[in-house]
């Protein structure tokens, strides 16, 4: 029997993809909004593709805002996009 994969939906471009190929945003229980390259930081997750169009199209639609429940800074978005071109 094949191992079913995990799938998510980015919060850009809305496509359903493998859980493994995408980037998981993570709001932590201390309210910190951080990038979770490995998938394993606590906190509620929202995903995103590893293309930084992806992440201007979440923050336009204020997807991330939507997906944790609270107003994100712009201070917020320009880390994440520092994160996402360094790529940890």
């Amino acid at each position: 029997m094949e191992k079913k994969i995990p799938m998510r939906q980015c919060l850009g471009c809305r496509e359903m993809k493998p859980k493994r190929e995408l980037i998981r945003a993570v709001k932590s229980p201390e309210g910190e909004v951080s990038l979770d390259f490995r998938g394993k930081a606590s906190g509620r997750g929202a995903y995103i593709c590893p293309n930084p169009d992806c992440l201007k199209k979440a923050i336009k639609a204020k997807a991330l805002e939507r997906a944790f429940s609270t107003a994100i800074p712009q201070s917020v978005y320009a880390e994440l996009e520092k994160q996402m071109e360094a790529g940890e």
